[in-house]
């Protein structure tokens, strides 16, 4: 018996070997893991707490020294730019409230474009209805936006934030943001306006909104403090959490075994700040970065590393959560799925001592299980040279792109209840549905160039290519309108929604559309990261704002 199983195990052995396995040649790691255990910051000290208390008293005690209601309407934007409308959410509730209550508040706002902007804008932000024809007055008969040479940029610039908030069938809207961008152009020779803040990571952007602001240099230097301090206070507290994931995963040993994946610990962190950054939520920022760095390295496996036999395999292993099955695999697949499994029973361990809550490790399992059932779909399309129609890659892509995984994940870290967490993710199927198509289809336009090259599933953008006879660039067109129109959908559901849709744990599942927008903008931010996403993460976890 015992040589007919040293028989079957060499054999095993020599099939493994057999496999041809690709590569990606993905960049290694930049980051000096021991220099980043160095990190120091003096802002975690009481101190600090102390002012940023005395500093939101003062700045909550401006709302009502304020009459204008313009200057009200900037001082909740400036707030909001600078990532601290949790401190003033009573406040800016009870003013905006106290403003849509006022008679013909919204008509005042007419005779000027950039007070109806700004309105517009922010009321629609914080989940209020609000026509789009407030804009009709500054349009002509054939509803077209009047020109005008002599028109500031700010304007059109407030406009063009505004049409971002737009909804489906929101016609009026569609030609405001085509004005804009055309004036921006003609008239003040802007050609690439900034990546709007209804798509930004509020977070990834706080620093350089405060830089706006202490250059236009009207804004109460008390808040601008608040921002800094605010701004310093969390990154001391994610500085931990970040030595932390990465003694972690450096002891964890696993980018020695799995050297065909991409070690990117310190993105996958970047990209959990950018989902939730509030100091409080560090036990979520861990888990979220150790399931992205799974799902980076789960998707290797399936996209250029196990052979179809290894796949059928893993997948169902992953669907029984049980490894008894798993000895003819490889040895860094098996690896894998050891480590996989160790951190979900510990997530769900965790979340049990820190939320007093029941196991939630049957919504775990099935995330995983669903997500790898995405990925073997699609290296059968791979493996058999098949290319899906674009609705057909698209109702498998939108799982394949870890949304959902990660929507729970988030849902499970910032929620309180369980109950009322399981009710939110069983009532916002849209929301995460909508936001998982922004990341996948975002993923594509990012990805697919490299891909194209490897050889690798077909892309959203290969398979309309192929579905319409067109060329790559006008794939890209049409997908890039596909993500403006979920963006479109996700701003329905939160305004035509609940009320305050928009400020509840919600918001963190389109925070994590908002990171994959960041991430995949100008190429792919993870296999490709010495561009913005290392630019990002000095700025958002390394260098503090200086203060006086």
């Amino acid at each position: 018996m015992k040589i007919a199983g040293d028989q079957q195990s060499l054999n095993n052995r020599m099939k493994i070997e057999s496999v041809e396995r690709r590569t990606a040649n993905y960049k290694p790691n930049i980051w000096n893991y021991s220099h980043l255990q160095t990190l120091t910051n003096k802002y975690d000290e009481e101190e600090y707490r102390r002012q940023v208390e005395t500093l939101k008293r003062e700045v909550s005690c401006i709302f009502g020294q304020m009459n204008d209601p313009v200057a009200k309407l900037e001082l909740i934007d400036c707030i909001s730019k600078l990532a601290l409308s949790h401190y003033f959410e009573k406040d800016i509730s009870e003013n905006l409230n106290n403003m849509v209550n006022m008679n013909n508040f919204v008509s005042c706002m007419k005779e000027n474009l950039y007070h109806t902007a700004l309105c517009f804008g922010i009321l629609r932000q914080y989940g209020y209805e609000i026509s789009q024809d407030v804009f009709l007055c500054f349009t002509d008969d054939v509803g077209e936006f009047k020109t005008s040479a002599h028109l500031d940029a700010k304007p059109i610039l407030q406009l063009l934030e505004a049409s971002y908030l737009g909804m489906e069938s929101e016609c009026l809207l569609d030609t405001a943001h085509v004005f804009a961008m055309e004036n921006l152009r003609a008239n003040h020779e802007i050609f690439s306006p900034v990546c709007p803040l209804q798509l930004s990571v509020e977070w990834f952007n706080v620093k350089k909104h405060i830089h706006v602001l202490e250059k236009e240099n009207k804004t109460r230097s008390m808040l601008l403090q608040l921002g800094k301090l605010n701004f310093n206070m969390a990154q001391a507290q994610q500085q931990k959490d970040l030595k932390e994931i990465v003694r972690w995963w450096r002891n964890f040993g696993l980018s020695e075994t799995l050297i065909f994946t991409r070690d990117r610990v310190v993105e996958s962190f970047l990209w959990a700040v950018g989902v939730v950054s509030e100091p409080e939520h560090g036990s979520l920022r861990k888990w979220l970065t150790k399931v992205i760095m799974f799902i980076l390295i789960i998707d290797d496996i399936y996209d250029i590393y196990g052979s179809m036999e290894e796949l059928e395999c893993f997948t169902h292993v992953v669907n029984r959560w049980n490894h008894t099955e798993i000895q003819q695999l490889p040895e860094a697949i098996r690896r894998c799925f050891f480590a996989l499994y160790d951190i979900t029973n510990d997530m769900d361990l965790q979340i049990q001592q820190e939320k007093g809550w029941n196991s939630v490790l049957p919504y775990l399992k099935k995330g995983w299980a669903d997500f790898c059932q995405a990925l073997h779909v699609e290296a059968k399309w791979y493996h058999t040279g098949y290319t899906p129609r674009l609705w057909e890659y698209l109702d498998n892509g939108w799982i394949s792109s870890s949304g959902p995984l990660l929507s729970l994940v988030v849902l499970f870290g910032v929620g309180q209840d369980i109950t009322e967490t399981i009710d939110i993710l069983e009532n916002n199927q849209e929301i995460i549905y909508y936001s998982s198509l922004i990341i996948r289809l975002c993923n594509d336009q990012g990805t697919s160039t490299a891909e194209l090259e490897r050889g690798d599933a077909p892309s959203s953008i290969l398979c309309y290519m192929r579905e319409a006879n067109v060329t790559e660039q006008e794939a890209r067109d049409h997908i890039r309108n596909i993500i403006s129109n979920l963006w479109k959908k996700i701003n329905g559901l939160c305004i035509n929604g609940s009320p305050n849709l928009l400020q509840t744990l919600v918001k963190y599942i389109i925070n994590i559309a908002r990171v994959a927008n960041f991430i995949y903008q100008n190429g792919d931010g993870f296999s490709v990261q010495d561009g913005d996403t290392r630019d990002q993460v000095l700025s958002c976890l390394i260098e503090h704002f200086p203060l006086i």
